[in-house]
């Protein structure tokens, strides 16, 4: 398994209902597909750099997971087809 950090936008209009379902669907999918989640940080709202899909604004969460890379295929998948979503990204930690 390979450490890596993954951080994903919140379209900034959701519920705090459905904020929150997104969350565990990524802990669950993540999880689910034999990662651990080391640390999730959650950064609240921030403005974005550029304007995605008409939104100026979104949720940021941070997650720091040990997995494999079936997890993380798995986990890319499912984050590009989620509509509450703006933008996802994966790094493999090398430190």
């Amino acid at each position: 398994m390979k450490k890596y950090e993954i951080m994903y936008i919140v379209r900034p209009n959701v519920e705090e209902d459905a904020f929150t379902a997104v969350k565990e669907k990524a802990k669950t999918i993540l999880s689910d597909n034999g990662a651990e989640i080391a640390k999730e940080k959650d950064m609240g709202k921030k403005r974005l750099a550029y304007e995605i899909k008409d939104f100026r604004d979104g949720y940021y969460t941070l997650l720091e997971v040990n997995a494999p890379v079936e997890a993380i295929n798995e986990f890319d998948r499912l984050m590009k087809i989620n509509e509450d979503v703006l933008r996802f990204m994966t790094i493999a930690d090398e430190r």
